[in-house]
């Protein structure tokens, strides 16, 4: 009957010990980036709802002047047709109405500067939304990333969710500036 060999165990025990203790600091490392991913992502997401709801809203009210200047524009036309009509008559029109054409379009020209104003604004509030959405993508793709690499047990992954999120930053700070 041969001899049992005696495997050395202590050693495989100590190394098993050892990859036990690094793989969880490791998977430690990576659950708190991964967290912080997401507090980036909450806070990158917040902020471009908050953008796209002001771009929404100085949009409408550049639609609402942009139909205030129009209206100016008909009632200008239809004075001086008034005004016209009244010459063509031989009559004289009153100084209060040879003066409305001037007003509206006075009156125009101020509601067309704030309408102006409103579309850059709406604009602006519209880029700062594009790069937090954009920098709320890359926390999301980065955090998945991450989930893969402990998945995975590729460390070489997280290092590419680790890249993703630092590009999510860049995108979170474009957004605030």
């Amino acid at each position: 009957m041969p001899e049992e060999i005696e495997v050395p165990t202590e050693h495989l025990h100590e190394k098993m010990e050892e990859e036990a203790h690094h793989g969880g600091r490791w998977i430690a490392r990576v659950a708190v980036s991964s967290a912080l991913l997401a507090v980036f992502a909450a806070v990158s997401a917040l902020m471009a709802g908050h953008y796209a709801n002001d771009a929404i809203l100085e949009e409408m009210q550049a639609t609402d002047q942009w139909a205030l200047y129009q209206a100016k524009g008909i009632k200008a036309s239809v004075i001086q047709g008034r005004i016209d009509t009244l010459q063509a008559l031989g009559k004289e029109p009153t100084a209060e109405d040879k003066a409305k054409p001037d007003k509206y379009e006075h009156e125009q020209k101020e509601i067309k500067d704030k309408a102006d104003e409103l579309e850059q604004g709406s604009q602006a509030h519209m880029q700062h939304h594009n790069a937090f959405a954009h920098a709320v993508t890359l926390f999301q793709i980065a955090i998945a990333l991450g989930a893969i690499a402990v998945l995975a047990k590729r460390q070489k992954l997280w290092f590419v969710s680790l890249a993703a999120g630092a590009v999510g930053l860049v995108f979170l700070v474009q957004g605030l500036l």
